[in-house]
């Protein structure tokens, strides 16, 4: 669990969850506490599981507000029952879709401004890990919540979506500030960070983050959140239209939609 310093009156709480991998075969997932110290109210990104979460609510003393879903998947929705009946946090999720997630208060779509808790939030469609995945933007946290889209080094799989809409979805991503916190859902980055290394292996600054990925896991801390700037740098996922990546693939004539397509189907059999 790891706090994170943002706005003078907002407080950022990364929540590591355990999910029984024996049914889910998941056991990192994290959520996210956004707190506002003016208004005491509290934001949850994602419900993986409710105890780590209830644990951490009660641990300072906060309520729960909002329980913004990322997309459907159990592995994120998993402790949403129990926190509702116990909080009765407000539901929020997008409209499109709907129909696979549990009940919402509010359903929202690309484009929407939220107030979260007191805290303005823009929601981004980021398909291509699902179809209706939504990242959640909020300026005044310098933080984006990406879920299972963007990811420290790397993206979701592309179990319902295509190539060219998680290319989209990494564009709109990357055009947001450097120094924004992305704020993803599983601690897979050194997975992602090997993977990395086979396409890009000459990159400096990816080589620097290997070496600071290696003393955060030597000391069992956390890589999320992560900073944008640095994933613009190293995530080769958001490369895909750069020419040293392009040259690294041998295909510097092919389209950035290509060249991300390619550099996903090597990971998924990597």
């Amino acid at each position: 669990m790891t706090d994170v310093a943002t706005h003078a009156d907002l407080e950022l709480v990364t929540v590591h969850c355990r999910i029984d991998p024996a049914e889910f075969r998941v056991n990192d997932n994290y959520a996210f506490l956004l707190h506002n110290k003016r208004t005491e109210q509290t934001t949850l990104i994602d419900a993986p599981e409710a105890a780590p979460l209830i644990a951490a609510l009660d641990a300072r003393g906060w309520g729960l507000h909002h329980i913004v879903i990322t997309h459907h998947h159990n592995d994120h929705i998993e402790g949403l029952a129990e926190l509702v009946d116990r909080y009765g946090a407000k539901v929020i999720g997008a409209k499109a879709d709907a129909h696979r997630l549990p009940p919402l208060d509010i359903a929202v779509t690309e484009g929407d401004t939220l107030d979260l808790s007191g805290t303005q939030a823009q929601i981004i469609d980021v398909s291509g890990h699902t179809l209706g995945h939504i990242a959640i933007y909020v300026p005044a946290a310098h933080a984006v919540f990406t879920a299972d889209s963007l990811m420290a080094l790397g993206c979701g799989r592309l179990f319902e979506g295509t190539a060219r809409q998680m290319w989209q979805s990494m564009q709109k991503l990357r055009a947001l500030p450097d120094n924004t916190l992305v704020c993803s859902g599983h601690e897979y980055t050194e997975a992602n960070l090997r993977f990395a290394m086979t396409i890009e292996p000459d990159n400096p600054q990816l080589q620097t983050r290997a070496a600071d990925i290696a003393a955060q896991r030597a000391k069992s801390l956390p890589t999320v959140p992560s900073r944008l700037g640095v994933e613009k740098q190293t995530n080769p996922y958001l490369r895909a239209d750069l020419q040293p990546l392009k040259a690294a693939l041998d295909m510097k004539d092919a389209t950035a939609e290509d060249v991300f397509g390619h550099v996903r189907q090597l990971k998924d059999t990597f």
